[in-house]
């Protein structure tokens, strides 16, 4: 009898545990609705080595990455910071960083391709990711 009010207390124990933790990151998940534009590794759309995004990390063909406007900064969307964006597959890393003249804005990075990012354009959309405190 001891043995299964032991279980039963340490099953209860795991259950809200699991519970709390999962609450706990929960809260931490932010999302906002932002700018969102396109941009490219190529001359006049970049500094002097297009392939080397703002904090010195090296962009690669493959890599899902966003530069973020600097007032989105301050909610966590720093360099490394995961991100979903609404209508896009996957997961982005912010790898980059905007002049400090936009606002409220991500640019998706496309590689050298021009044509897609101009057919891109300008939309708004929401963006989630996970906030660390």
């Amino acid at each position: 009898m001891k043995q299964t009010l032991r279980n039963k207390v340490f099953f209860g124990t795991a259950i809200l545990a699991a519970a709390f933790s999962f609450n706990a990151s929960a809260a931490s998940q932010k999302s906002m609705t932002v700018d969102a534009t396109a941009y490219n590794s190529v001359p006049g759309q970049t500094d002097d080595d297009p392939w080397v995004a703002a904090w010195n990390n090296r962009l690669r063909p493959g890599d899902k990455v966003i530069a973020v406007s600097r007032d989105l900064e301050k909610h966590g969307l720093t360099n490394g910071a995961k991100v979903k964006i609404e209508g896009l597959p996957g997961t982005y890393t912010v790898r980059d960083r905007m002049n400090k003249r936009f606002k409220n804005r991500i640019d998706v990075w496309m590689e050298k391709d021009v044509k897609k990012a101009r057919s891109w354009g300008k939309k708004k959309l929401k963006i989630v990711w996970s906030h660390k405190k």
